[in-house]
């Protein structure tokens, strides 16, 4: 298989993640593309034609793309329900932790293409606040959701974890844990996993 991602991707990193934890990475060719949604890339365009990383060639020459779709099918390459629960409440609960990880994702990259990539004099304070609202909102259902995860390591909780860690690379300046304290431990000792330790974001 052959993955194509950048480093401060949260993203690609939650793929990266994903397959270290079903022990796939050594059936992985992870190539390492520059990807900016103000610059066209035809090469990978003809890969993906939606031009974002990640994107997954199958071992049959199937491009996937999106992290959730990549995720779900290396978890099934690896004999299902290991990090994506077959049925029931698990299934709901890690699904409902991806979203929520995702949607922290979603807000932050809009914040930081507006503050980064619009000019000053045409950013929207409103559209900034909005953002900033989903992610507190995010952060603190996250934060009283965290008590019961106990030992537990799914698809969402990769997820959430990727997007705490891009909040900080991101947005240093954001005292997220100022009042999530649970939030933070959890952060702190999933951190540890070779799975994450391996893959945080650098510039």
């Amino acid at each position: 298989m052959k993955l194509w991602y950048s480093i401060p991707s949260p993203f690609a990193r939650k793929v990266r993640a994903a397959a270290m934890e079903l022990g796939l990475s050594s059936r992985i060719d992870a190539v390492e593309i520059a990807v900016a949604p103000t610059k066209i890339n035809p090469e990978f365009g003809r890969e993906n034609p939606l031009m974002k990383v990640p994107a997954l060639a199958t071992d049959e020459g199937t491009v996937l793309y999106d992290s959730r779709v990549i995720c779900e099918y290396l978890d099934a390459l690896a004999g299902g329900g290991k990090l994506f629960p077959a049925s029931g409440n698990a299934r709901w609960d890690a699904l409902r932790r991806q979203a929520l990880g995702d949607g922290i994702l979603d807000a932050g990259i809009l914040r930081r293409y507006e503050l980064v990539l619009r000019p000053e004099a045409m950013r929207w304070p409103d559209w900034l606040q909005g953002q900033q609202a989903k992610i507190g909102q995010a952060l603190d259902a996250a934060e009283r959701d965290a008590a019961s995860w106990g030992e537990g390591f799914d698809i969402g909780h990769i997820t959430l974890g990727c997007a705490l860690h891009w909040l900080d690379f991101r947005f240093g300046d954001f005292p997220w844990r100022d009042s999530r304290a649970r939030l933070a431990a959890w952060l702190e000792r999933i951190a540890a996993r070779p799975s994450m330790a391996t893959t945080m974001p650098h510039a």
